[in-house]
């Protein structure tokens, strides 16, 4: 197994640590529920290091990630982040990930870990399609650390170390020299909360983490920023309503049934953009005959029971789709879902049942995300 450059400081204080998609990663510190309580009342810092970073440089980097990625990268911006897609031939999704614009011919792009060989594999493989392509890609995972922090009070801690950062737009980044490092500092996220992802050298995550943390000791009761694990990011990103490979997404799952229709660019041309995407016939196809058949929804289960991924969800006793994430909502208190099921069912208020084995529980459609910030 691979180990995160923040290995250590994890030891230090107290994780528990399981394999993650190769990788060596914390679980949680303390409870699952108090490290997404803290995220969401003041913040938490989160080890993502396992994500997956390759590094497109060259004359063609452009045109190839026009070619990979469902979301058109020609109108972004330098110092941008896009979230898109990366489709299969069929209209499946591959994996979604985010796009960096470092300038017209450099990009980083962040996927998931669990996907991070499939995803270099897929990039070289249409490369090695374009032999006269200009294009260099190096996978920059193992050499570099990436770490979250997340919550309403965290750009409040960051104003007083830096006026550049809080001023970031929504999905912008700056490059920071930090002494003798190079540091990313990107504004997206991943819990439904404000904050920063940073991307690093390996190397140098030792001293990023004493800069990160100089205000808070993590192991202070009261402290407003403590480290949490890849439970609580789950629950908090569940409870924002946001995808994850394996679950929502998957290469047997159409992009268009996701609800993430804004990360599909269905008008790419050759003309305009130098590529149409890989999938993009498929899910014209799709769209043309009227969408997918069944559609993402949010449930809200009258059951303290948690659904779990799998279970089926029917109407009037005829199942109509099936669960993909299911938790006990820390912030809400109720047992929400997220599930696939037929649109003649997927409006919103519509009552179903979800089979939780020893019991049917009623579950009501309501509008995702379940939680968004104040």
């Amino acid at each position: 197994m691979h180990k995160s450059p923040v290995h250590d400081f994890h030891l230090k204080h107290g994780a528990q640590m399981v394999e993650y998609a190769g990788w060596e990663m914390p679980i949680r510190y303390a409870s699952i529920q108090d490290e997404h309580r803290q995220t969401r009342e003041s913040g938490s810092v989160f080890d993502v290091s396992h994500m997956g970073r390759i590094e497109i440089k060259g004359l063609h980097a452009q045109r190839l990630l026009e070619r990979i990625c469902s979301r058109r990268i020609g109108t972004m911006q330098e110092k941008q982040c896009r979230y898109t897609l990366i489709c299969n031939e069929t209209g499946g999704v591959l994996d979604d990930a985010v796009v960096m614009k470092m300038d017209d011919d450099e990009f980083l792009l962040v996927c998931n870990g669990a996907n991070r060989e499939k995803i270099a594999a897929h990039i070289d493989a249409v490369v090695a399609e374009h032999a006269d392509w200009k294009v260099k890609v190096e996978d920059k995972t193992l050499k570099t650390a990436m770490v979250a922090i997340q919550g309403p009070k965290v750009m409040d801690l960051i104003s007083s170390v830096s006026k550049e950062i809080p001023g970031l737009k929504r999905w912008r980044f700056t490059t920071k020299n930090l002494m003798i490092i190079k540091a990313h500092v990107s504004r997206t996220g991943y819990t439904g909360e404000d904050g920063v992802e940073v991307i690093l050298p390996s190397s140098a995550v030792g001293m990023a983490m004493r800069l990160l943390l100089q205000q808070a000791d993590p192991d202070a009761p009261d402290a407003p920023i403590k480290p949490a694990g890849l439970g609580a990011r789950d629950t908090l990103r569940l409870e924002a309503g946001m995808p994850l490979y394996g679950h929502e997404l998957g290469e047997d799952i159409n992009a268009l049934a996701c609800g993430m229709g804004f990360a599909v660019s269905l008008d790419k041309t050759v003309e305009k953009d130098g590529e149409t995407f890989i999938g993009q016939e498929a899910l014209q196809k799709t769209a043309d005959a009227g969408g997918p058949e069944q559609t993402l929804v949010g449930l809200i289960l009258d059951t303290k029971r948690t659904a779990r991924q799998g279970m089926a969800v029917h109407a009037d006793g005829t199942p109509v789709g099936a669960i993909t994430s299911g938790c006990a909502s820390p912030t809400l208190g109720k047992s929400i879902a997220m599930a696939y099921v037929d649109n003649a069912h997927a409006a919103v208020g519509t009552t179903l049942a979800v089979d939780c084995g020893r019991e049917q529980a009623s579950a009501t459609i309501v509008e995702l995300p379940f939680y968004k910030a104040k």
